[in-house]
């Protein structure tokens, strides 16, 4: 895998993710790569969701150390910059007085200096790329320059997998939505054809034995459907993409 520098096309990043078997995979080799052409000695990647920060991937020895201090104190770089969205920068840990005790703690583990950029990742989701060196003074502009890059292709893999994830809860929800809604008609056919009755009035009788039994409306009209036929309604096919 080519090593990231501050021009690299964004296309990479697609080319990236088909080479991979998943976005942590993806993360991981992101990581690796850019601690490689830093002057990092590790890197986390922090993501929140439901208000809990979890370091997803990590290269070096130190990196999830630092993260879970951080999140054990619930204040440092790296959750100040997922929680504002700015880049949080410290050039030595041993002239550093925020946070705490976090920056001692930085420091007795050997780490001097870190730069956490926030990942712009989406509105349910809070992210930041933390990278932590040995030296002080270890990023340069030019490094948080390439860095950021690195964190920009973070934010729109992880993008990608939530759009990809969200459609397929969308899709489930919506094949739960229709087998509910075609069992209910079956039903209402059923006691319309029993009952000779309407469909409104088929349909408030079902609604009223819901209420009743305290069962879920499709659960009494599956019941129902299984006593007239003497089996359950069949599945309908589940949806699939057009080719």
């Amino acid at each position: 895998m080519d090593r990231l520098d501050g021009n690299q096309p964004a296309l990479d990043m697609i080319d990236w993710l088909l080479e991979t078997a998943s976005v942590r995979d993806f993360l991981q080799h992101l990581v690796d790569d850019a601690v490689s052409s830093s002057g990092a000695n590790g890197c986390g990647v922090t993501l929140q969701r439901r208000h809990r920060p979890l370091t997803v991937v990590s290269t070096g020895e130190v990196a999830d150390k630092l993260d879970e201090k951080q999140y054990g104190q619930d204040d440092g770089p790296c959750l100040q910059a997922l929680r504002t969205g700015e880049v949080v920068h410290v050039p030595d840990t041993l002239r550093e007085s925020r946070w705490g005790s976090y920056p001692s703690f930085a420091a007795d583990l050997g780490i001097r200096s870190s730069l956490s950029l926030p990942i712009p990742v989406g509105s349910h989701t809070a992210g930041a790329l933390n990278f932590y060196a040995a030296d002080p003074d270890a990023f340069t502009l030019k490094d948080r320059q390439t860095l950021a890059s690195s964190a920009a292709q973070a934010g729109g893999a992880i993008a990608l997998a939530q759009r990809l994830a969200d459609s397929e809860d969308f899709t489930r929800d919506l094949q739960t939505a229709l087998a509910s809604r075609r069992v209910i008609d079956q039903a209402i056919g059923s006691v319309m054809q029993q009952c000779k009755c309407t469909e409104e009035e088929a349909f408030d009788l079902l609604r009223r034995l819901s209420q009743q039994t305290n069962l879920k409306l499709r659960d009494v009209c599956t019941r129902l459907l299984t006593d007239l036929a003497g089996q359950p309604p069949a599945p309908r096919q589940p949806l699939r993409p057009r080719p």
